[in-house]
């Protein structure tokens, strides 16, 4: 049950990798209550990505929260998916199971409103970890809500680095209408961007750790993981891939794992070149009425710490629908064998 150190989370996402990461830390950890996940076109459309946000709930065991599905494209501009990362289904790797549980028949946006608008001010923090559609579109239809709202603490971004662009994060170059929006509402954001997220690689000693779980989806975990690595070393050159929504969450759960900074941050929608760029005002101490926040440093051990704890505590799940892929390929195979038999069993004849 919620306690008063509870921090109370709507995980807006578009799974993807490391968004199934996120969205198993956020159950996981006992001081996240996850009062809602809601889905955008981002790694994949909306459709798939929706898909693997339900795939995920049953294999993690979610139940009583809701799911839904938003925006199908952005404000202004084309829909822009990353399968060189992800894969054609979002989540390439694992075989997905059948969802569990419907979606919310709300729209997404409605469901932020109406889950900021049922709570006290200033107790639930949003954690956006794809692009920013929905929660623009939240803030234009009731913009109540941001004074409403303790915190949005988003995956997105980079005060140094970009990966779209030299100088663009895809969540924020593939809506930067949307990013302008959010930045700019005057709530306390805080962007955990790719100088903090590429400190957060799994690297071989975190996939044993998360294999030594010796669960399901500890499992599934692992398989999206080698997936996720192989996409990463093949587009990017990385050794060992970054994990990066998770670590939106776990600012949540302990800004202590991650050091973040204020400093003005706005959004290039212009730019020739710069599309989609997080300028960030490094010219001195920010000003008192500063609203962002970059987060820069990330203690990696404990931020591992809080994954596998998550994993720990959801333990076996009683009915994922899930087959580990070395076990469904041996199935597969035994399948082949057997029609192989029929059929010459069959010529002989």
């Amino acid at each position: 049950m919620p306690d008063a150190t509870t921090q109370k989370i709507i995980l807006d996402c578009d799974p993807g990798h490391d968004d199934a990461v996120a969205i198993l830390l956020a159950h996981g950890n006992p001081t996240i209550e996850l009062l809602a996940v809601t889905t955008v076109v981002g790694n994949q459309t909306l459709p798939k990505v929706t898909r693997n946000a339900l795939a995920v709930a049953r294999i993690a065991g979610i139940t009583g929260v809701p799911f839904a599905a938003g925006a199908d494209r952005p404000l202004l501009r084309e829909i822009e998916v990353a399968p060189e990362i992800h894969g054609e289904s979002g989540l390439d790797g694992p075989m997905l199971p059948e969802p569990s549980f419907d979606l919310d028949e709300r729209h997404a946006v409605d469901l932020i409103i109406d889950t900021v608008m049922a709570h006290e001010p200033g107790t639930v923090t949003i954690v956006p970890t794809a692009g920013l559609t929905n929660i623009a579109l939240a803030v234009r239809k009731e913009p109540r809500i941001v004074e409403r709202v303790k915190q949005v603490v988003l995956m997105g971004g980079g005060v140094h680095v970009g990966n779209r662009s030299p100088v663009a994060e895809f969540n924020i170059v593939i809506d930067p209408e949307a990013a302008d929006i959010v930045f700019r509402a005057g709530w306390d954001v805080v962007m955990v961007g790719l100088d903090l997220t590429h400190q957060a690689l799994a690297t071989p000693e975190v996939a044993a750790r998360i294999a030594a779980v010796g669960t399901g989806p500890a499992a599934f975990v692992g398989e999206l993981l080698e997936f996720f690595g192989k996409a990463y070393e093949d587009a990017q050159g990385f050794d060992a891939p970054p994990v990066h929504d998770p670590c939106a969450v776990a600012y949540v759960i302990d800004p202590t794992v991650v050091r973040a900074v204020k400093m003005p941050i706005a959004i290039e929608t212009t730019g020739t070149h710069t599309l989609g760029m997080t300028v960030a005002d490094l010219r001195g101490p920010a000003p008192d009425d500063c609203r962002t926040s970059a987060a820069m440093e990330l203690d990696h051990e404990r931020f591992w710490d809080l994954v596998v704890d998550a994993l720990e505590r959801i333990g076996e799940t009683p009915d994922t629908g899930w087959t580990p892929r070395a076990a469904a390929e041996a199935i597969a195979d035994t399948d082949t064998d057997t029609d192989t038999d029929v059929t010459v069993v069959a010529q002989e004849r």
